[in-house]
């Protein structure tokens, strides 16, 4: 058994992605992302291109120009309007707010700035314009089961719920 990373094995690991230009890290994962090598595209097309071959305890570091995964940054998706406009669940920053256009296609924006009189919401993928660089650490590389591959990453139990306590309806 081989146990690098390649088509229908599970990996585990842990990521986190820093700005290029200024050195922040914009998100970090600690509880492991599973899924299946071939089965899921969980990972930019870059990342998973890197982490082929590697095995339990490899950490890569891989550049991404982020204009490349989602394309230009469009200032045309920003939006700014008067608080009294906004509902209240609404106003606090980092809150996302899913809208759909007359077509039925919907988007999420995030609110980016806010003060005593205005929010501004930004529906452009947060990582839009930067040069970013994923650190990954693998901590599992195994044979994916059946149900795995076809679900595209690791299977869960399910909770244990005790049915005797259900109040019939």
């Amino acid at each position: 058994m081989d146990d690098t990373i390649q088509d229908n094995k599970l990996v585990e690991l842990t990521y986190k992605v820093t700005d290029q230009a200024t050195g922040q890290v914009l998100t970090s994962v600690e509880f492991p992302l599973g899924y299946v090598h071939g089965h899921n595209d969980v990972l930019a097309p870059q990342v998973l291109k890197e982490l082929e071959g590697k095995a339990v305890g490899d950490t890569i570091e891989v550049p991404i120009d982020c204009n490349i995964l989602y394309g230009p940054r469009d200032e045309g998706l920003v939006f700014t309007d008067r608080i009294e406009n906004v509902p209240e669940e609404y106003r606090e920053i980092g809150t996302t707010i899913t809208m759909e256009n007359a077509e039925g296609k919907t988007r999420n924006f995030i609110v980016t700035k806010m003060d005593d009189e205005t929010l501004t919401v930004d529906g452009n993928n947060p990582l839009c314009g930067r040069h970013v660089v994923f650190t990954l650490e693998v901590l599992t590389v195994r044979d994916a089961t059946e149900d795995e591959m076809e679900a595209g990453g690791p299977e869960r139990p399910e909770p244990n719920i005790d049915d005797s306590r259900k109040v019939p309806l």
